[in-house]
């Protein structure tokens, strides 16, 4: 009897102390790649629009951080997300100088001047999660400009890059409106070179290994709550045919929501899939904890579960954008980067683990129950935050 009060206070005390840790996380907002649009018109004009966290900005949170919570200046964030569009908008008129410093247009060699003419800012909402707002900017290619390419600072962080103009390269007269994914581009770096005398998508292979890339980071390392599901997935057996039938039963739901989702066949607002995401992972956690071994039906509630992740990914794909001459070539790079960034992390579980310690008697005891109530503890947060807070 004894031994049974030690341990619950043992797990009693631990889930306290997690329960801080993750409270301390409340205010997290993950930091996501810049959205910036090109417009390039008949008359050389060229718009701009960049969707960016503007709060993050002017709070000079980077790239370096996996979300706000992480900065020092995240007191400072804190503060700006509870301004209102006004308000927010008035203490970014003191930065826009600085901002236009950060940024760089160049066509055929020579920077092109841009200035602000606009900046939308949405209204306040729910402060624990982080806003959009959107920059627009314009100015004048220089004339028979061949090709632009976009750099931001560093300290501004990564750019998913797209371009709309006139397609040129089509023949007689039938030029038609095209628009050209760039890619992702690092902070700091510039974009490739981007043709706008003949304004031609790119190829279907550079489009294929870019999703694969913004699939892959979408896991590791910035999907903190699938990893923790795939984690789950992995504690309760190490052997490679239980992990087999699991992933292989996840792999294919999330593919069969994400395909379903980015064509427009089903959709589901991130107010309800995301906490259900949460439940999953605890659900998992929760399961590894009173559950030895993997039983006949585990394979098909994971199924169940990948059906919400999938959900999850083609909210995030959406925002990217997808080229429809290109969108099925996108669609499976993205799925397939997520399934590289799954198997990373499997792969890293079984070196720093499974190896190690995977057919030992305690294995169970030690490691799979701890840590599936690490899991369980934190997942139940974000349930609860995603909910209410």
């Amino acid at each position: 009897m004894g031994r049974v009060v030690k341990t619950f206070l043992k797990i009693f005390v631990t889930s306290l102390l997690l329960l801080q840790l993750g409270m301390g996380g409340a205010n997290a907002h993950e930091i996501r790649p810049n959205i910036i649009d090109l417009e390039i018109r008949d008359n050389g004009k060229i718009n701009i629009q960049i969707r960016l966290n503007l709060e993050a900005v002017i709070a000079e949170i980077g790239p370096e951080h996996k979300d706000t919570s992480e900065s020092k200046n995240a007191g400072k964030y804190n503060q700006l997300r509870q301004l209102s569009s006004q308000q927010l908008s008035r203490v970014f008129d003191k930065q826009k100088q600085a901002f236009l410093k950060a940024i760089q247009l160049v066509s055929d060699g020579q920077s092109v001047v841009l200035s602000i003419t606009g900046v939308d800012v949405s209204k306040v909402g729910n402060v624990k999660l982080s806003r959009s707002s959107v920059l627009r900017l314009s100015g004048v290619l220089p004339r028979g400009a061949q090709q632009v390419t976009w750099q931001m600072n560093k300290a501004l962080g990564n750019s998913i890059v797209r371009v709309k103009g006139i397609d040129q390269s089509k023949s007689g007269t039938g030029s038609e409106t095209k628009t050209v994914f760039a890619g992702l581009v690092k902070a700091g770096e510039p974009s490739k070179s981007i043709d706008i005398k003949n304004l031609v998508s790119l190829g279907k292979f550079e489009v294929f290994v870019q999703y694969i890339e913004l699939g892959f980071e979408h896991i590791v390392p910035k999907g903190l709550d699938h990893i923790l599901f795939v984690v789950g997935l992995f504690l309760l057996s190490t052997r490679l045919s239980s992990l087999l039938w699991q992933v292989s039963s996840f792999t294919l739901a999330h593919t069969i929501t994400l395909g379903l989702a980015m064509t427009g066949f089903i959709s589901a607002p991130s107010a309800i899939v995301e906490p259900l995401i949460a439940a999953s992972i605890v659900y998992v956690a929760v399961e590894n904890i009173f559950t030895a071994k993997l039983n006949k039906w585990r394979p098909v509630i994971v199924f169940l579960f990948g059906l919400l992740h999938g959900l999850g990914f083609a909210s995030v794909l959406s925002e990217l954008g997808l080229q429809q001459s290109n969108f099925v070539v996108g669609l499976i790079g993205f799925n397939i980067g997520v399934e590289v960034g799954q198997l990373v992390v499997i792969a890293g579980c079984f070196l720093l683990v499974g190896f190690w310690f995977g057919q030992k008697p305690y294995y169970r005891k030690y490691i799979t129950i701890p840590a599936s109530l690490i899991i369980a503890v934190i997942a139940a947060w974000w349930f609860v935050e995603r909910i209410f807070i």
